[in-house]
Parts: structure tokens; C-alpha cells; sequence
């Protein structure tokens, strides 16, 4: 998956407007998005935009945080009807997740948003080899930013601040660390079309799997700069090739630059996902 787009589970136009889009995973949220006293409506229609037949984007729910005790109200409502998976907020440890697969009672799918709290961020290395099946780690500065009592997560041009960089950090290794895919976090500012590719570039650069969104106009941006170029795949064709007829060699050049065995094994993963995406 490239693409995750959230959309809020209580309105049937936006939930339209998500499936028609080309985002890889349609997030019908059930937390931030939703009004108290609309979550009873919004459970009612995420398990009904379930049921609908479909085709497309796959369909995650994000339930709303264990500490809320809301949680198993949702799970009751949604599960039923066959979500291809589950966000979960606000997780501090590896544990909260293993807490959702007990509640739910099946191994679906979880992503967990992991640096939501300032507790949070002192247990980004212990979702490895936790209970369920943990898909993901994303990563949020909004919360995180509200729990610090902070001004603002960017400088005057729009560039992380430190505590947020940090939790970016943190998040991806944890990620790395357990073996699932780092999910990079949202954009905010939906019209700008070029900060969003700029930031998009640069979780590709560090190693991010994924991007949320929140808004169907971010979708093609993200899907393009998590695509494999041609040109990246080309490359990565040319240093598999190489290692092959160089037999056992740890080391190999080609135009004049040497290549090693991380870089093999990068180029082996680029071209699973540029298979994966149809472009291999």
C-alpha cells in the first residue's frame, strides 16, 4: 500500500467521494472526525459502507482509543461486517495492540498510530513480536503536539520542529525494528500540491512504506512518489544482474561506483514493490 485516506465514518458524501478515488486504503474514521454524540451514526454507516459491495480501495476502520471505552462499541458494530483491517490511536506500547486483538478476537489487520501521546514515545521499541497482526506503524504530530501544549509542530517554513522530527524518527525505527511497514503522517494543507510532493519525496528518501491522507485530492501525489520511477527500477535491475554474474562477490562496480550488499538488498525490495504496484 502507498496510499491511506481517511475519511470521517458519519458522512455518506465524503465516504462516496474516498471510494471513487484511487487511494490504495479508504480509512472510514470513527475518532477525531467524529462528533460525540454522532459515533452511534457513524459506527451504523461505516458497517454499512462494509457491507456494500465493492471493489477498489480496501476498507480499514479506525476505532476510537482503548482509554475512551469506546472501543469495544465499535468493534461490536463494525466487525461483523468485514473490515480488511483496523487503525488504532493513541497506542503507547505494544501492548495496547495486543489489548485490540483480545477485543476483537481475530488477527485482522492493525495500524497502529504510535507517537500520539508523550507516553508514547518511550515504548516505540516494544511492538516487536506483539500479539495480533500488526501491519503498521504511523506517526502523528497533531495530538502530540496538543499533549505538549505546544504553539505549533512547524517553523514559520513549514519545517518540523525538533520533539516532531524526533517522534518521525522514532516511529520509523520502531517500525523497522518489528518488521512492519512505517506509515508516514498526514499533510494538512490539502491545496498545496507542491509541499505535498516535497514531503511525500522525503519519506520515500528516509524509508517510509506509506502515507495517510486526508483529502482524495492528495491521493495521486502520494501514489506517484511511492511508485518505483523507471528509472529506479532500471537501476535496481542493473545491481541484481551484476551481483548475478559476479557469482559470491560481496562488492561490485558498475560505471564506476560500487555497490555492496545493502545495496542489493534494497534493490531486490524496490522491485517487490514496483511488482506489487504493477509497474515491475
Amino acid at each position: 500500500m502507498r496510499s491511506l485516506l481517511f475519511v470521517p465514518a458519519d458522512s455518506e458524501r465524503k465516504i462516496e467521494k474516498a471510494m471513487a478515488s484511487a487511494a490504495d486504503v479508504v480509512i472510514l474514521d470513527l475518532e477525531d472526525s467524529v462528533a460525540p454524540q454522532n459515533k452511534p451514526a457513524a459506527r451504523a454507516l461505516a458497517a454499512d459502507t462494509l457491507k456494500t459491495p465493492r471493489s477498489g480501495p480496501q476498507v480499514y476502520v479506525r476505532v476510537n482509543a482503548l482509554d475512551t471505552g469506546l472501543t469495544p462499541d465499535d468493534l461490536t458494530v463494525v466487525l461483523p461486517a468485514g473490515p480488511d483491517g483496523l487503525v488504532q490511536p493513541k497506542t503507547e506500547t505494544g501492548a495496547c495492540v495486543e489489548k485490540l486483538a483480545e477485543l476483537a478476537g481475530t488477527d485482522i489487520p492493525v495500524i497502529a498510530i504510535a507517537t500520539e501521546t508523550a507516553t508514547a514515545m518511550f515504548g516505540l521499541g516494544t511492538y516487536s513480536g506483539v500479539a495480533g497482526n500488526l501491519q503498521g506503524m504511523a506517526w502523528g504530530a497533531e495530538d502530540l503536539s496538543n499533549e505538549l501544549g505546544a504553539q505549533a509542530n512547524r517553523d514559520t517554513d513549514g519545517i518540523l520542529t525538533e520533539p516532531y522530527r524526533l517522534a518521525r524518527s522514532l516511529c520509523l525505527f520502531g517500525a523497522r525494528a518489528a518488521a512492519v511497514d512505517p506509515v508516514d503522517t498526514v499533510y494538512v494543507d490539502f491545496r498545496d500540491s507542491a509541499g505535498l510532493e516535497r514531503n511525500c519525496m522525503e519519506a520515500v528518501r528516509d524509508g517510509f512504506s506509506c502515507k495517510m491522507a486526508i483529502h482524495p485530492a492528495q491521493v495521486e501525489i502520494i501514489n506517484r512518489v511511492f511508485t518505483p520511477s523507471k528509472e529506479q527500477i532500471a537501476e535496481a535491475r542493473n545491481i541484481i544482474e551484476a551481483f548475478a554474474e559476479a557469482g559470491n562477490a560481496g562488492v561490485v562496480g558498475i560505471g564506476g561506483k560500487m555497490y555492496d550488499i545493502p545495496h542489493l538488498n534494497r534493490s531486490r525490495k524496490l522491485l517487490e514493490r514496483a511488482t506489487a504496484y504493477g509497474v515491475a
